[in-house]
């Protein structure tokens, strides 16, 4: 319950407390909630939502929230929320960097999975990357890290061709999951008005294999709608 309220102050702060100028928001609609590969929500459509405070000092403070997560038989999670924090900068040659720390927490707690992850990278152009740590993945005690590199190269018409591929690696995959685990996308952005659409291919290259709704990481096709907050004068 505690989730499903955070779900929905994260919501409602997108739609009515964003007309400040250092605050934004996000609302999301998907078909499936995939994280690194792995669909978090059992193949099943979520509702997702975001709210950022930026200063011009480069930090920054967040919450970001999902709803209808399905970790299988068992499990009683439905929702997640992020709380986040860090500084971000850049110089005028066009580099920016970004470093910070991420909480991820589950609710109901049953499962007891949260945990805490750090993490920087930079962009430079259309390329950027970064890099993942914890040394507590899922809370089991086994250190994870994540390297990802993303393209987005702008096209006519308000399009974009959207590539991404990640690496999972460390003890947690290693002794626990059983193989460290590549994923990647390639899709197409478009913006439509205040509305930002997204259809992309994703999948996995791993020797363990899910292929049950909960957690899979088969290839899929992933389609999601979003718009920021506050909306400009157009």
């Amino acid at each position: 319950m505690r989730g499903l309220k955070a779900i929905a102050a994260v919501l409602l702060l997108t739609t009515t407390g964003v007309a400040q100028a250092q605050l934004s928001g996000t609302v999301t609609v998907v078909n499936d909630y995939d994280f690194r590969g792995v669909s978090l929500s059992g193949k099943d459509p979520a509702i997702q939502g975001s709210v950022d405070w930026a200063h011009d000092s480069g930090l920054y403070v967040g919450a970001w929230a999902s709803c209808c997560l399905d970790f299988g038989p068992g499990s009683q999670t439905d929702n997640e929320v992020d709380l986040y924090a860090g500084f971000t900068g850049g110089d005028e040659d066009g580099f920016s960097w970004d470093a910070g720390i991420v909480y991820y927490w589950y609710e109901p707690d049953n499962d007891n999975v949260d945990y805490a992850e750090i993490y920087f990278g930079g962009s430079y152009g259309m390329f950027d990357a970064k890099f993942w740590y914890t040394d507590d993945y899922g809370n089991l005690g086994q250190d994870a890290y994540y390297l990802e590199g993303n393209l987005n190269y702008g096209l006519p018409e308000s399009f974009t061709l959207l590539a991404h591929v990640g690496y999972n690696f460390g003890d947690y995959w290693k002794n626990i999951n059983g193989d460290e685990t590549i994923d990647y996308s390639i899709g197409v952005g478009y913006t439509l008005s205040r509305f930002d659409l997204e259809l992309k291919y994703v999948d996995t290259d791993t020797n363990v294999e899910i292929t049950s709704d909960a957690f899979n990481n088969e290839g899929r096709v992933i389609f999601s709608i979003s718009t920021t907050f506050p909306w400009g004068s157009e």
